[in-house]
């Protein structure tokens, strides 16, 4: 399975974003300069996590992204279909039914993926690595 550079950057982001201190803003130029991405790219990635509610973007001087409430929460699956959408990955392209035996076979896979990956908290992570920004 692939998914997109903006789901990895998203990822990354939010992993700084989860081992920093939640409530301090952290600029966008410092967030893309950690990933070696331009700040332009990086805002639109993260516009999409701020319409998700999983960041809030502060303005002035002082000013940036940081985790919203219940960011303790944010589960892998929250991330990607913020980026990506919710839309399965596989889908079948033979007209014969939804009884094909080849797309009950990848469903259940991509339904096993998906339960990992909700299961999975960035702030679980962020522990379990003892990361601190």
């Amino acid at each position: 399975m692939k998914y997109s550079k903006a789901t990895d950057y998203a990822l990354h982001t939010m992993l700084f974003l989860t081992a920093a201190t939640p409530q301090k803003p952290i600029g966008v130029q410092q967030l893309a300069e950690r990933q070696s991405v331009s700040p332009t790219y990086l805002s639109k990635i993260l516009t999409k996590l701020v319409k998700a509610g999983m960041i809030e973007s502060i303005t002035g001087v002082n000013g940036g992204y940081r985790l919203k409430r219940n960011w303790e929460n944010i589960t892998f699956l929250d991330i990607i279909h913020a980026i990506e959408g919710s839309a399965s990955l596989f889908d079948c392209s033979f007209d014969h039914g939804p009884g094909c035996p080849i797309q009950k076979v990848v469903l259940s896979a991509e339904e096993k993926m998906e339960e990992q990956l909700r299961n999975q908290k960035m702030s679980d992570l962020v522990r379990e690595l003892n990361i601190v920004i």
